[in-house]
C-alpha cells in the first residue's frame, strides 16, 4: 500500500518536498488544516523561518494537534527550520519560541551564520550506504546544527571539512528524522526515500 505523506504547507520549499516524495514512491499531499493532518501516515516539516512557522502553526490551529501526533508516533522528517521545530531544546531561539518536539536534541539556530554564509558540501549519511561511494551533496542555508543528542538519537551525518568539521547535521530517533540541510533542492531523493521507507515500515 502506498504511504500518504503530508508536507506542512505554511512556508518553505513545499512543492520541492512534494515532488521528492512522489519521486520516492509516496502519495504526497500539502497539509494546512487539521483534517489534512489526520489523513497522513507521515509528515514533512520544510525549511523556512522557524519562528514564523511556529506562529503560523498556531494561527492555523495546527500546533497542538501536530505536537500530539508526533508524540503519538506519527513519523516526521524536518529539514533546516523543520529540524528546529522537531528539537526538544533550542539555543539561540527567541524567548517565546516553542517547538513541536520529537527529537531529544539541542539545536543551535542559525548556527552556520547568515544567508550570505550559506554553503554546500558533500556528506556520508548513515542509513544511506551508497553515500560512502556516492556522497550526498548538501546545501546549507542559514542552517542550524545539533549541539547535543540524547541517548536514543542516532547521528546520521557530520560536516567533514572546514570550520564546522565535526558538527552534527543529520539525526534520527525512532521514526523522526531531521537534517540541517535542504535535500529537496538538489534532486537527490535518497533521504526522502529513507523517510518513505520509515513510514512504510511503520504501517
Amino acid at each position: 500500500m502506498t504511504a500518504t505523506i503530508g508536507v506542512l504547507a505554511l512556508q518553505g520549499d513545499v512543492r520541492e518536498h512534494l515532488a521528492a516524495l512522489e519521486a520516492s514512491g509516496a502519495r504526497a499531499v500539502p497539509v494546512r488544516r487539521l483534517r489534512e493532518l489526520e489523513s497522513v501516515d507521515g509528515i514533512v516539516l520544510p525549511g523556512g523561518e522557524s519562528t514564523t512557522i511556529d506562529k503560523l502553526l498556531r494561527i492555523f490551529d495546527l500546533f497542538d494537534p501536530l505536537r500530539a501526533a508526533i508524540a503519538g508516533g506519527l513519523p516526521a522528517y524536518g529539514s533546516c527550520a523543520g529540524m528546529i521545530l522537531l528539537a526538544e531544546r533550542i539555543t539561540g531561539g527567541l524567548p517565546d519560541q516553542q517547538t513541536l518536539g520529537g527529537l531529544d536534541i539541542t539545536v543551535r539556530r542559525n548556527a552556520f551564520g547568515r544567508q550570505v554564509d550559506s554553503f554546500e558540501t558533500d556528506l556520508v549519511l548513515e542509513q544511506v550506504p551508497e553515500s560512502r561511494t556516492d556522497p550526498f551533496h548538501a546545501v546549507f542555508i542559514r542552517a542550524p546544527w545539533v549541539e547535543e543528542v540524547g541517548a536514543g538519537v542516532q547521528v546520521l551525518a557530520r560536516v567533514e571539512a572546514g570550520e564546522a568539521a565535526g558538527r552534527i547535521v543529520a539525526v534520527r530517533e525512532r521514526d523522526v528524522l531531521a537534517t540541517s540541510f535542504h535535500p529537496e533542492i538538489t534532486g537527490d531523493v535518497r533521504l526522502h526515500r529513507l523517510f518513505v521507507q520509515i513510514v512504510t515500515d511503520r504501517g
